[in-house]
């Protein structure tokens, strides 16, 4: 589910309850909605707006804690990719190919993660950033001395590092999280604002205040959902560490 769809849903459900709470209060007599009947339905009320709120802000740091996550790793591969470029340098005019390779993993990584999220809320491995290859280049080179050894080994590590953070990165679900999840959380919320629209008057100004507040109940939903698909949302994460680390390297003779 996308986070467009999910939020549209939510304020659907949201605000139809609202207004199916001013019908209900345009039906009822005030016989049968006296004042004790609205004490306890406020307390109701009260309990149901801390549950959701807590809810809401859980969902809200957990996805924002998600999305830096992302970021975090995006500049770790930018970091090691420098990195093993430099190593492969120093190790000589036999990484010269190796290093060459460097370059087209990193550049396809940039195009996959650029091109892929276009009507799909995930990012796909693909053959043309699987580091096989690479890694069998580094493994066939043949170091002369006790220094090539070294930087061999760095690179290897290095790669691996890179490899294991790649598919972290990119190894995603739609969403994490669950379906059943987000349709309690709606329920909880179209019932409160239902309770809302019990106690609110029939006319234009109560219906466009709790359109806005189901507008922004959703809204809140929809940050939710955009920032546990950081490669893909709306506030997609930037990839300029990557970008700036290839121009590194393709810049380095």
């Amino acid at each position: 589910m996308t986070s467009t769809t999910a939020s549209v849903i939510s304020f659907g459900c949201i605000f139809g309850g609202s207004l199916i709470g001013i019908a209900l209060r345009s039906a009822l007599s005030d016989r049968t909605l006296n004042s004790e009947k609205k004490d306890v339905l406020r307390l109701a009320l009260g309990l149901i707006t801390t549950l959701s709120a807590l809810v809401l802000g859980l969902l809200i740091s957990t996805a924002k804690g998600s999305y830096d996550n992302k970021r975090t790793q995006v500049k770790q591969i930018a970091t090691n990719v420098i990195f093993v470029d430099r190593a492969l340098k120093v190790y000589g005019p036999d990484a010269s190919g190796v290093r060459k390779a460097l370059q087209g993993q990193v550049a396809a990584l940039i195009a996959q993660i650029e091109f892929s999220g276009a009507g799909s809320s995930t990012v796909r491995p693909s053959a043309q950033t699987d580091l096989s290859d690479f890694y069998r280049m580094v493994l066939q080179l043949s170091p002369r001395d006790e220094g090539q050894r070294t930087l061999k080994a760095e690179v290897l590590r290095s790669s691996l590092e890179i490899g294991r953070i790649r598919a972290s990165t990119l190894a995603r679900e739609s969403t994490s999280i669950p379906v059943p999840f987000l349709v309690i959380l709606v329920f909880w919320l179209t019932t409160l604002f239902a309770g809302f629209g019990l106690f609110a008057t029939r006319d234009l100004l109560t219906v466009v205040a709790l359109c806005v507040c189901a507008l922004t109940v959703s809204t809140a939903i929809f940050l939710i959902f955009d920032m546990d698909q950081p490669l893909t949302g709306f506030m997609k994460l930037s990839i300029e560490p990557i970008r700036n680390a290839l121009a590194v390297i393709n810049d380095t003779p």
